[in-house]
């Protein structure tokens, strides 16, 4: 059972829930853009796994097959419980070694990039997290985890980690002990100096406590949220590359080879000695610190917002047709909502050429269409063309109507 595609109505209705109340305490934890983009690292992520998730199976059912010690039975209510704990405590290691170490800090940082918390923090996730991920889990095929279990169980942890990203719960009293809690997570999303790389727990915050990663939310040491080397950007395909990027050009620019092949693979935030001293990064002080943000129109974000609605409507369609989508429609559904996502990312930027490429974004519908029948993404049908074009010409005669504002917001 797919537990996350029948999660994803509970994600949104507990969202609106949050945003009522948000509203009900006068304050505001959400910024349109903001919930937009970790939206759109989420539908990315999700669908981008519908193409990888082969890599963790694959390994995981070979080294089940191949490595395993044991043979331990799906009927058995003590493996569900085992693999559940165990499934944590490699999640732990992951998660530790995410915040520790260059190439995997250049995937888990997408989950950090948000300067708000709220529950649609929870659903910004990476979408190159497959690459390496899978090595972390291999214990549980070494001791015979069935792939079953194993699927269950990490989505169940996932499922459980949703409800912690948010500001409107307190502690937890004796709770806190046992379990990862808004209260302590809140800390693990902190850029402060005190909470920084603290409380990795998936669902139990015992082995922070075991290994001394735990700290304590304090009353007196507000969190603010984000990283260091702040993202700048509404744009979810770079919001995956940015660190990436960075360790690409320090690696290029470097002197040694040694130092290129290295830096990949050391601490986090570990430069070159001569490319730091070349190509010193600047990074903003806490105390100045201002959330990144760009203005927007009221109708810009209206027009934006119900456009991104028809890429989760579009995620959800390749999420619960999986099973019955060959991969030539599942690539090219995945490659118009990156591209789609990419173009909103563009205009929540205001960048000038965001309604040029939003008029290419509409234009691509059209031989979208005619592709989509020729690998099975869905059926031929009038109809669709019927619904293509009233959808492109509403949508152009929206733009129009925002058009002035992105030209002179852009400007």
């Amino acid at each position: 059972m797919n537990f996350i595609l029948y999660a994803v109505p509970f994600f949104f209705v507990l969202i609106a829930i949050e945003l009522l109340a948000d509203r009900w305490r006068g304050v505001s934890h959400y910024r349109l853009a903001d919930a937009i983009n970790s939206l759109s690292t989420g539908v990315l992520s999700t669908t981008t796994g519908l193409l990888t998730k082969g890599v963790g199976l694959l390994t995981y059912a070979f080294a089940l097959e191949h490595l395993a010690l044991f043979e331990l039975s799906a009927d058995n209510p003590w493996t569900w419980v085992s693999a559940f704990v165990l499934y944590d405590f490699c999640y732990y290691w992951l998660h530790r070694c995410g915040h520790e170490r260059n190439i995997l800090w250049a995937a888990h940082s997408v989950h950090h990039q948000s300067e708000d918390y709220n529950l649609s923090t929870a659903l910004r996730q990476t979408s190159t997290g497959f690459l390496l991920g899978w090595i972390f889990y291999l214990p549980l095929a070494v001791l015979g985890v069935p792939l079953l279990v194993f699927v269950s169980v990490a989505a169940l942890n996932l499922l459980y980690q949703f409800w912690v990203h948010t500001r409107h719960i307190p502690k937890l009293g004796w709770f806190e002990w046992f379990f990862i809690t808004p209260s302590n997570h809140r800390v693990h999303h902190a850029q402060n100096a005190l909470y920084m790389d603290r409380n990795y727990g998936g669902v139990f915050i015992i082995w922070d406590r075991l290994f001394g990663s735990y700290q304590e939310e304090d009353d007196n040491e507000p969190v603010i949220f984000g990283v260091t080397t702040p993202l700048a950007s509404w744009n979810p395909l770079w919001a995956n590359v940015q660190f990436y990027a960075q360790l690409w050009a320090d690696a290029r620019r470097a002197e040694r080879r040694w130092d290129k092949l290295r830096i990949w693979f050391m601490r986090t935030g570990w430069r070159p000695a001569d490319v730091a001293a070349k190509y010193p990064l600047s990074k903003p002080q806490l105390s100045q610190f201002r959330k990144f943000e760009v203005p927007l129109g009221r109708r810009q974000q209206l027009y934006i917002a119900l456009q991104f609605c028809l890429y989760v409507a579009l995620g959800s369609y390749l999420l619960g047709r999986e099973q019955q989508l060959p991969g030539s429609a599942l690539l090219l559904g995945w490659a118009a909502l990156a591209f789609g996502l990419y173009v909103l990312g563009m205009a929540l930027e205001n960048r000038p050429q965001a309604v040029r490429l939003e008029l290419l974004r509409l234009l691509s519908n059209l031989p979208l269409v005619w592709l989509a029948p020729l690998v099975g993404l869905w059926p031929a049908s009038h109809l669709v063309w019927v619904g293509l074009c009233a959808y492109s010409v509403l949508s152009v005669i929206a733009l129009y109507g925002c058009r002035r504002s992105f030209t002179r917001l852009a400007s």
